[in-house]
């Protein structure tokens, strides 16, 4: 699988362990070797594994815990780092997200969250690598 469809496949991964709450899955997507790091909004900064964790099950063990998905997102792969940027569709509103990725024993896995408020994504024509969903 080409490095940028691997990355998409990651982040997929990402939002489809947030979009059921699966909490196994949200902890197999995070790296284990790499030191993580996580920004929700609203939040102070996360810098510990067991903080970032700790808090996902905050999050996805909430019943107010909307509904997300991923738009447009855009892949950058530098080796064995990648980038995505993306808008976050939520039932209130947008949130643009950054999820930084690292390779570690041949798989993607996120070391980076960060989200904030955003205007809506512009629709546009999507390229069909641009996502997995």
């Amino acid at each position: 699988m080409p490095e940028h469809a691997a990355v998409l496949f990651a982040n997929d991964a990402f939002y489809l362990a947030f979009c059921n709450r699966d909490l196994d899955a949200m902890d197999a997507i995070w790296a284990r070797e790499t030191p993580i790091t996580c920004i929700h909004p609203g939040w102070d900064p996360l810098s510990d594994r067991d903080e970032v964790m700790e808090s996902w099950e905050a999050i996805l063990t909430s019943p107010t815990t909307t509904h997300i998905t991923c738009k447009n997102p855009t892949v950058r792969v530098f080796g064995d780092f990648a980038c995505v940027i993306c808008h976050e569709v939520l039932d209130q509103g947008f949130l643009v997200a950054t999820n930084l990725f690292v390779l570690e024993d041949g798989q993607w896995k996120i070391i980076h969250h960060q989200a904030g408020t955003a205007p809506p994504p512009e629709e546009e024509e999507s390229d069909p690598l641009d996502t997995m969903q």
